[in-house]
């Protein structure tokens, strides 16, 4: 937290003044207490003057001032707030490597039920399109509310052929770009739009015209981010249709192409090398693209704080006052 206005906080050394001045005053009263003559009567006032319970409304009080007076002081905090992404793309490697076992069922099983949490977790007015890539891409659904068409559209996805990164990242930029500007949406200068892509492969590319690098910064000057989520273990191997394993490595992921992709954009890079980390990886994504982190300011509630501890002081003085004989 931080202060618009830090000189305001000096306003402070007002409760620590008025804390000594109340404990001066108390002491003062208690000199004066010798001049009675009546032992009886100053055993009860001293007593009574003893109780802690004495001090409640001044110390509700002087919360109310240091309260009030950081409130002077315009204070600001970094909050999570509702981001404006109004659209996501999901860009799918649907090569053969896809196939692989070493997330269970399969990477594509995995991402597929991954994506699906996703869209349990972001707002319902959150259009989202897919875009799936093999050798080359296909655009599967074009952005829109209707999360149920999406999730149907997932339950197509099968491992195919090669793998078309650059290819596949270009196509979900246009899809992207091309849907905003039909709303009349258009990238101001030196802002993002928007959207975001995210992007779900082992990062292998071998097919394709365009290489990654290149459509990152295709992305990046269309003003979109990419969120990369790499997926699969060093050891990941497919098998041919009578389960014989293809080659003693299998198919290995290529993470590093994925985590250029996102620093290009100005996104983020992920790595799943099991489902539960998948999913994990997806929810913190739904939070990530539909809320930001925005510094907001929180006077107000620093004023309503004062006035609470304001009433509390009042209402405490009458009702110990009341309790005196």
């Amino acid at each position: 937290m931080s202060f618009s206005s830090p000189l305001l906080l000096l306003t402070l050394l007002a409760v620590p003044a008025i804390f000594v001045y109340a404990v001066a005053v108390d002491r003062r009263r208690s000199r004066y207490a010798v001049e009675f003559t009546n032992v009886d009567v100053l055993a009860a006032v001293a007593d009574r003057r003893r109780s802690w319970r004495r001090w409640i409304p001044l110390a509700l009080l002087l919360l109310a001032l240091a309260t009030a007076a950081s409130a002077l002081a315009r204070p600001n905090a970094r909050l999570s707030v509702p981001a404006s992404n109004r659209m996501v793309i999901f860009l799918v490697d649907v090569s053969g490597s896809m196939r692989a076992n070493d997330l269970e069922p399969t990477r594509l099983d995995a991402a597929v039920t991954a994506m699906r949490s996703f869209l349990d977790r972001v707002p319902p007015s959150l259009q989202v399109g897919l875009v799936a890539f093999s050798s080359q891409p296909q655009v599967l659904a074009p952005p829109t509310a209707d999360h149920q068409l999406v999730r149907d559209q997932l339950g197509y996805l099968v491992p195919e052929a090669a793998t078309a990164l650059g290819d596949g990242l270009a196509a979900a930029v246009k899809l992207a770009v091309s849907s905003l500007a039909r709303a009349g949406v258009h990238r101001q200068p030196g802002r993002y739009l928007p959207a975001a892509i995210v992007l779900e492969s082992d990062g292998a590319q071998n097919r394709g015209n365009l290489h990654p690098q290149q459509a990152a910064r295709i992305a990046r000057a269309a003003g979109l981010r990419v969120y990369g989520v790499a997926l699969g273990t060093p050891s990941g191997s497919i098998s041919s249709g009578f389960g014989i394993n293809v080659g003693p490595t299998g198919a290995p992921p290529d993470p590093a192409v994925v985590r250029e992709i996102a620093r290009i954009t100005g996104g983020k890079a992920y790595t799943a090398r099991n489902a539960t980390r998948l999913t994990s990886i997806y929810t913190s994504l739904g939070s990530r693209i539909s809320h930001k982190t925005e510094r907001r300011e929180i006077t107000s509630w620093f004023a309503v704080a004062a006035a609470v501890f304001l009433l509390g002081a009042v209402a405490a003085g009458r009702l110990i006052e009341g309790r005196l004989p």
